[in-house]
């Protein structure tokens, strides 16, 4: 799900190559290592459909310790057969409230530049750009990403 979700929705705004190279071993790898943290903070809901995971988020303290006293939406993603079904919604709805349950008062995300899609989806959902942008180094490409808030009070 993770693999196809990326292959979809990043078409175009990261390299092919990149693309092309996500493998679902090295997904489950790293999967199996978050899942096992004893130490993770936050929460990662799912989505299934007929016991397949079609969907999932992952929230919890700020990433960004510029931005630490927010929650942060870390990732929601979707395989492609999910999209506008309505289990995306579902997640936003259940993060927002967790992070609002943990204390956060508002909580932030990020969009790849260029990933309307996300940001539209966002946008309906009430978070909107506050001017905030970071670039994400990365040895085989540099990702230009715009930050979006939303209160969650």
């Amino acid at each position: 799900m993770h693999v196809a979700s990326w292959q979809t929705a990043y078409r175009g705004l990261m390299p092919n190559d990149v693309l092309e190279g996500q493998s679902i071993e090295k997904r489950e790898e790293r999967w199996r290592r978050t899942i096992s943290e004893p130490n993770a903070k936050g929460q990662t809901p799912v989505a299934d459909r007929d016991g397949e995971i079609v969907d999932w988020a992952s929230s919890g303290p700020g990433r960004d310790e510029r931005f630490s006293d927010q929650g942060e939406l870390g990732g929601l993603d979707s395989h492609p057969s999910a999209l506008s079904t309505g289990v995306g919604h579902a997640l936003i709805s259940a993060v927002e409230l967790a992070l609002s349950e943990d204390g956060f008062a508002s909580a932030s995300l990020w969009v790849l530049d260029g990933n309307a899609r996300s940001a539209s989806f966002y946008e309906r959902h009430g978070w909107s750009e506050d001017g905030n942008v970071k670039l994400d180094e990365r040895p085989d490409m540099t990702l230009f990403e715009r930050r979006r808030t939303k209160s969650l009070s």
